[in-house]
């Protein structure tokens, strides 16, 4: 019953025939519906229904499904008409304009594609995990997940692996999903003087957090991840949530302590065996025994922390012994080539489903009319086709350095069964030491005090106010 009254207000407000006053729907729903159509003074109601939390935003994307059925209806048949062509324009307005009430409702961009509700207030994240009993995927960024310019990590997350149907599903079923900013994401401008600028994100990272629902660290997955790896950590990451949650607080330390100790012996091993299928002659595999001495970087550069989230980067970072004394060490493997190749014997985690592949199409529009207006090229020379390629190949290789470096790394800082970590703990080292970006930094590496600018004070601007 419900899926017809929403059919019925999709067409109505799709065909522009409905009476916007009537009593089809609940007085919430018709102002909705009002502000889809465009009338004047009209918002959407977003605290409200972000108020009634995922079912609010499951009614939106229903009256989207048939909305866009409408439209694909309307879109197929001739059109005899300006009339029809016109009604057409206007029903993809209102789309538009439910699309953007749904990122608004759902906390994340293209969330009409991910069907994801957010919570960015983590005491109302463990209030709805305690009442759902399920485990709560908590997500640490720089900017905002419901923006264009959110950092770089966080927008691949919104393509690559929230609008993966499968990830989509398991994470709408299994776990609450909290968001919080860690701080702005920086952003730089380059104008070519003549009306065209170039809009970028620099220096940022990310890490989704696997918590019980009373908010206790389980896992830390650092980083961006294809999407198959990405679901196997979230599915491992569950079944071990549960397991804790089920015991006595006193035993649970111990029990996650145990589980990360096996995952760093587990990685190890790993390691050692894709070392061994992807070296050659000549490559310089360093040790654990030859890596020398620890060192503690203070305020890491922009461009080292930068490196961290861009494969084909080398970097340095502060090492953990948390591996076998004999072991070949990842933290210290500087070759690229040899990162290439063991990233290519896990090529298929990286793989994009159809529905990631459509985002990126809908996203990139000059390289989809590229591919139409040159259709008697092969495949491979297809624009968007090499474009994700490309990206498949990018994700591999942050998802292989990930794993082996600063998930590993994670995994030994928590195999102590006396350091328990509450998140904001373990999120200020993760960001500290690994992505080396300290809250301890307010430039982000961007302003090193001994780099000479030409520039007065070095180019820094500090909270100037308007006047």
């Amino acid at each position: 019953m419900r899926r017809v009254v929403i059919a019925v207000l999709a067409t109505g407000v799709a065909l522009g025939w409905m009476d916007r006053t009537s009593a089809c729907g609940t007085p919430l729903q018709i102002q909705v519906l009002r502000a889809i159509a465009g009338d004047a003074g009209v918002s959407a109601p977003i605290d409200e229904l972000r108020a009634d939390g995922p079912e609010s935003l499951d009614w939106l994307l229903q009256l989207r499904d048939q909305m866009n059925k409408t439209l694909t209806e309307m879109s197929s048949r001739p059109q005899s008409s300006a009339d029809d062509s016109r009604q057409i324009e206007s029903l993809q307005r209102r789309v538009s304009r439910l699309e953007e009430i749904i990122d608004q409702v759902g906390m994340q961009r293209y969330c009409s594609r991910s069907r994801l509700f957010w919570h960015t207030d983590l005491t109302k994240a463990i209030e709805a995990a305690r009442a759902s009993g399920k485990p709560i995927l908590s997500l640490r960024m720089l900017g905002n997940l419901n923006e264009d310019f959110s950092c770089a990590n966080s927008r691949f997350f919104r393509t690559t692996l929230y609008a993966n149907e499968e990830i989509s599903q398991t994470l709408r079923e299994n776990f609450v999903l909290h968001w919080q900013s860690v701080r702005p994401v920086p952003k730089v401008t380059i104008d070519f003087g003549d009306g065209r600028k170039l809009e970028r994100t620099i220096t940022g990272n990310s890490a989704h957090y696997i918590l019980t629902p009373d908010a206790e660290v389980v896992d830390c997955l650092p980083g961006l991840y294809g999407p198959k790896a990405f679901l196997r950590k979230i599915s491992d990451g569950l079944s071990l949530a549960r397991q804790v949650a089920a015991l006595a607080p006193s035993d649970r330390g111990a029990k996650l302590a145990e589980f990360h100790a096996q995952q760093v012996s587990l990685l190890s091993q790993e390691f050692a065996r894709d070392l061994a299928r992807a070296a050659q002659p000549g490559d310089a595999v360093p040790t654990l025994e030859a890596q020398g001495q620890q060192q503690r970087i203070a305020a890491p550069p922009a461009n080292a922390a930068g490196k961290i989230a861009a494969p084909k980067f080398r970097v340095e970072s502060r090492l953990i012994a948390a591996a076998l004394p004999s072991a070949a060490d990842p933290l210290t493997l500087e070759d690229d080539a040899v990162w290439q190749r063991i990233a290519s014997l896990h090529a298929e985690d990286s793989q994009l489903d159809p529905a990631s592949r459509d985002l990126i199409r809908s996203e990139n529009p000059t390289a989809a009319v590229a591919r139409r207006l040159s259709v008697t090229k092969s495949d491979v020379e297809n624009p968007l086709v090499r474009l994700v390629r490309s990206l498949e190949s990018s994700i591999a290789l942050d998802t292989v350095k990930n794993e082996y470096r600063l998930h590993r790394q994670i995994h030994g800082w928590l195999a102590d069964a006396n350091y328990r970590p509450g998140i904001d703990e373990l999120n200020e080292r993760v960001y500290a030491e690994l992505f080396l970006t300290p809250s301890s930094d307010p430039w982000l590496g961007l302003a090193p005090p001994d780099v000479y600018t030409a520039l007065p004070n070095s180019g820094v601007v500090a909270n100037r106010q308007q006047k």
